[in-house]
């Protein structure tokens, strides 16, 4: 009985996780969508955390009634800072990469995080890197070289300047997953998710108020209709799936089964946008999902020896 409890629970775990991972990994679609209509990187990253914001505020408000201890003052400064690196800045260099580079090749960059938050763990907490750190190293950033050439080779815009404000994007978000364990630990990953999240909205919205004119906010319909998607669909739904994912199967599998997400981008990418699919850049990809793997592959046998 316990034996089929576990297999649900993993099942279940690996759904959620995929679900999630093919929902974030959406979000670039409706942003390359919601560029066709002359829309700027901070007015439409600014629509999305708008219509996050209120979703995210009663999250945080829940948490909190039910918390048994308020937020003491350092622990408000963590997530405040750890908001502004993990969802704000990231989510800044993503939306303006993505006005240079294909919505394929952004989610291949961006998926260098796990490997990224290797390092970071090694350099700050004096980690000694398995054996295979290496190797999944090599294989995935030999596979986002791959990718940036297949995007070179189509393109006459400034792909290298994409490139490298997407791959800040995911520096970003790895430092943010590096520098989050410790206040997960005493939060909770809903309680900290929701804060952080409230934290990186508002931070956008100032942003948009100091730095845009508010007749910007005067945009086409289907530009609204984009942000509400992107804040649902690709925000909101995929941050509490996959909390809730890496609950029953742990983050190490999470982050494997999360691999899924390249795949679809570059799939809806050829069949919403008509971004073209060279072999090329699927070698690219096989080689950037091998590198996660193997890192998932360490992460969840830890994972397992903690038990």
């Amino acid at each position: 009985m316990m034996t089929r409890i576990r297999f649900r629970d993993s099942g279940t775990g690996v759904l959620l996780v995929v679900i999630a991972a093919v929902a974030f990994s959406a979000k670039a679609i409706f942003v390359k969508l919601a560029y066709r209509y002359g829309v700027d990187a901070v007015t439409l990253l600014m629509l999305r955390m708008a219509f996050a914001l209120p979703f995210f505020m009663v999250v945080a408000w829940r948490a909190e009634m039910r918390a048994d201890v308020r937020l003491g003052r350092g622990q408000i400064a963590a997530v405040v800072g750890l908001g502004l690196i993990g969802y704000y800045l990231a989510a800044l260099f993503d939306f303006i990469g993505l006005q240079y580079i294909s919505a394929g090749l952004e989610r291949l960059i961006l998926f260098a995080y796990p490997t990224l938050t290797v390092i970071f763990a090694m350099l700050m907490f004096g980690q000694r890197p398995a054996r295979r750190v290496p190797l999944a190293l090599l294989l995935s950033y030999a596979g986002i070289a791959l990718a940036v050439m297949h995007e070179v080779r189509l393109s006459e815009g400034h792909v290298m300047l994409g490139t490298a404000l997407v791959f800040a994007s995911a520096v970003a978000y790895a430092l943010y997953l590096v520098g989050s364990g410790h206040m997960i630990g005493q939060l909770g990953t809903v309680r900290f998710t929701a804060h952080a999240m409230v934290v990186s909205a508002l931070a956008v919205i100032v942003q948009f108020l100091l730095t845009r004119d508010a007749g910007l906010l005067v945009q086409p319909l289907p530009v609204y209709a984009l942000g509400l998607a992107m804040a649902v669909v690709s925000t909101v739904l995929p941050a509490f799936l996959m909390s809730a994912g890496i609950r029953r199967i742990g983050s190490g599998s999470a982050a494997m089964a999360a691999s899924v997400g390249p795949v679809s981008t570059i799939v809806l990418a050829a069949l919403v946008l008509g971004e073209p699919m060279t072999s090329l850049q699927l070698a690219g990809l096989v080689l950037v999902l091998a590198g996660v793997s193997l890192i998932g592959m360490g992460r969840s046998r830890q994972a397992g020896h903690g038990r």
